[in-house]
């Protein structure tokens, strides 16, 4: 089920969330990493800018094409054919396969519309879908950000590492 979720400012901002999600991963000694496609490498980037970040961050994926997606993280290239880039079976493959080629634990993908072309009814811009893989677990949800091409990328960046955050904190240590 998508939600719409409103351009508002989130409980913690973007380098408290990093902050914090560091400080998990490190007290777990976990490694994370990411595969993003709609942010560019947004959320790799809000991570390194947190000085000793090596100690936590091991590598991200930008995977904006639908090759990338196949040669660098093994996305099914049918699964993309017959279900879309911007999919809930696409994000998680992407998470699955962020965590298998490299050395996390905590893994964030993310594939969506950031617009402000490219939008379908079925997708409309906005439409983010979300893949985690922490400590094993696979799950996936879907979001529907407002505003332009910019808004919808931050926002983007936030709820992936407040959601990822969340995740890593049910784990146990």
């Amino acid at each position: 089920m998508t939600q719409t979720t409103p351009d508002s400012a989130p409980a913690m901002d973007t380098p408290a969330l990093v902050a914090t999600l560091a400080d998990h991963l490190r007290a777990r000694g976990w490694m994370m990493a990411t595969a993003e496609s709609c942010t560019g490498g947004g959320i790799a980037a809000a991570c390194t800018d947190l000085a000793g970040s090596s100690e936590w961050f091991e590598r991200g994926f930008v995977t904006y094409s639908n090759e990338a997606k196949t040669e660098l993280l093994g996305v099914d290239a049918d699964q993309i054919a017959e279900h879309g880039a911007v999919s809930e079976l696409v994000a998680r493959a992407m998470a699955h396969g962020a965590v298998r080629h490299s050395r996390a634990r905590a893994a964030v993908a993310v594939t969506g519309v950031a617009g402000p072309t490219g939008g379908s009814a079925a997708k409309p811009v906005g439409t983010v879908w979300f893949g985690f893989m922490v400590d094993g677990r696979l799950s996936s949800e879907t979001r529907r950000f407002a505003g332009d091409r910019t808004a919808v990328r931050a926002a983007t960046v936030r709820h992936a590492l407040a959601q990822l955050l969340a995740l890593v904190e049910a784990t146990e240590r």
